[in-house]
């Protein structure tokens, strides 16, 4: 005889039911003709395939063996000719972004909430160039920068909304001299060294020195810097500047961070988008994938908590 696709599928039935008699009921046979079958099969094969006891029957090891083969065969022969279902292309979201800590956990909601959409995420420092790459089409969608009173610039070929417009902050060694202070005024910061991110296009460092200006100092060490936020804190740790910094920083050990006394200086964080490319769903997808990401930042850093409720609280409230 030839094994057959009928006489594996015997060979499950049996394995599956653990009885000869069940099997041959649910296969709408009768119980002397499923055994004669399972006799031929055995014989072909040359060993025994199932053990027979007062319960039923039970596979021997060559016939679990067997049987896994069978199983294996009868599912590849099931599939023969089935086309699986058409799957829509995934459509592909380009991203640029300026340097921010909402990033992540943007990039990671949207991940979620639009499955459907693959992301390619840029990473590109000044606002100016995400400003050009959107014009350019090069990208979708962006999340850049502006400061008060110097609003992004585009043509109407892109759209921007804000996120969330933050104060900020500065970095010092935890042993500095105004460590035990809860503000510190920018004037008194005057004589110290200063890291100092590059131009972005978008207003800094202006912004930071027409606010030194303002409190009546021009910096007298300054480090341009642009790289590794790690790398940056881990220098003020061992003493050798201090660092404005987004609000939401979380510091490594031997580093603190304060707000500046009135708030002199704040960042804006906008979202932007080519309309033409990006829908009004995932505009709102993204906007609210960035507020969300926002928002647990805030819960993770007490210093931006403290200062804001001391700030904006009500009194009576």
């Amino acid at each position: 005889m030839e094994l057959e696709l009928r006489h594996l599928r015997v060979l499950c039935a049996i394995a599956d039911a653990g009885s000869v008699g069940r099997a041959a009921a649910q296969l709408g046979y009768s119980q002397p003709a499923v055994s004669t079958q399972l006799r031929r099969i055995e014989r072909h094969l040359g060993e025994p395939l199932f053990a027979r006891g007062p319960g039923g029957v039970r596979p021997t090891r060559y016939g679990a063996e067997v049987v896994e083969q069978a199983r294996d065969v009868l599912a590849r022969a099931a599939a023969i000719g089935h086309r699986p279902p058409a799957t829509r292309p995934r459509g592909t979201l380009r991203v640029a972004a300026t340097n921010s800590p909402m990033l992540s956990g943007t990039v990671s909601r949207v991940r979620a909430r639009l499955p459907e959409l693959s992301l390619s995420v840029t990473s590109v420092y000044a606002s100016t160039r995400i400003v050009e790459l959107l014009e350019e089409g090069a990208v979708d969608a962006a999340i850049a920068a502006d400061y008060p009173g110097m609003e992004l610039r585009h043509s109407t070929a892109v759209r921007h909304r804000g996120i969330v417009t933050e104060p900020t902050f500065v970095a010092l060694p935890a042993r500095h001299r105004l460590r035990q202070s809860a503000q510190v005024q920018l004037a008194d910061l005057a004589e110290d060294a200063w890291f100092v991110t590059p131009d972005d296009g978008a207003g800094w460092p202006g912004v930071f020195y027409d606010a030194c200006a303002a409190a009546g100092f021009t910096p007298v060490t300054v480090h341009e810097w642009l790289g590794d936020q790690t790398q940056l804190q881990s220098m003020i740790a061992d003493g050798l500047g201090v660092s404005l910094v987004q609000p939401t920083l979380r510091p490594i050990p031997h580093v603190t961070v304060k707000p500046l006394v009135g708030s002199p200086l704040w960042c804006r964080y906008v979202l932007a988008w080519r309309p033409d490319t990006v829908t009004d769903d995932t505009v709102e997808t993204l906007f609210r994938s960035a507020t969300d990401a926002y928002r647990d930042l805030v819960a993770q850093a007490p210093h931006l908590r403290t200062w804001a409720s001391r700030t904006w609280s009500v009194a009576g409230a």
